[in-house]
């Protein structure tokens, strides 16, 4: 895990300069950062690390509403948002960077079939980190993950989603 430090210390921000920058670590969830920020303590916000524990501490406070509706805030995978180009940046980025916009035609009906599948199980969207994996590693992971059960999977989106936001955090300390 990296220790880096933001070349600006989010300590030393403003509320309103901190959400700017760190609002949509967590998809469409600007409580998050919020919460974490609320909470700092000294300079424990100027790592990687220290800003990602706050975050994850904002979340493991919220109750189970909040933390579905941090879940169902983040897109299918190459699915119809991804086509649509109507996804944030950073997903946009994230999908990209794992091949998921130059699926096969099988490939894609495949994403298709197992987001349906998924969410009519589930509840929510699969959420995968996909930063270093291709997409034949993705979609193994999601054959595997979808005969879960609802808990374990409710869990580990709240663990993908967490490994999204390091990731994102790193790219901002690069």
């Amino acid at each position: 895990m990296s220790d880096a430090l933001f070349t600006t210390k989010p300590s030393m921000q403003k509320s309103d300069a901190f959400l700017e920058i760190y609002g949509g670590i967590y998809e469409h969830s600007l409580w998050i950062a919020t919460g974490a920020y609320a909470a700092q303590k000294g300079n424990n916000l100027d790592t990687v690390n220290g800003l990602h524990s706050a975050m994850i501490a904002t979340l493991n406070a919220a109750d189970e509403p909040a933390k579905m509706t941090l879940i169902c805030a983040h897109p299918d995978l190459a699915g119809k948002l991804a086509v649509g180009e109507a996804l944030t940046v950073e997903s946009t980025s994230e999908q990209r960077g794992a091949g998921l916009d130059r699926c096969t035609p099988e490939e894609f009906e495949e994403f298709q079939t197992l987001n349906t599948t998924y969410k009519a199980t589930f509840g929510f969207p699969f959420i995968s980190a996909v930063k270093g994996l291709g997409r034949q590693r993705i979609l193994a992971a999601f054959r595997a993950r979808i005969n879960n059960d609802r808990e374990t999977e409710f869990n580990m989106a709240l663990e993908q989603i967490n490994r999204i936001a390091y990731f994102r955090l790193v790219d901002l300390a690069d």
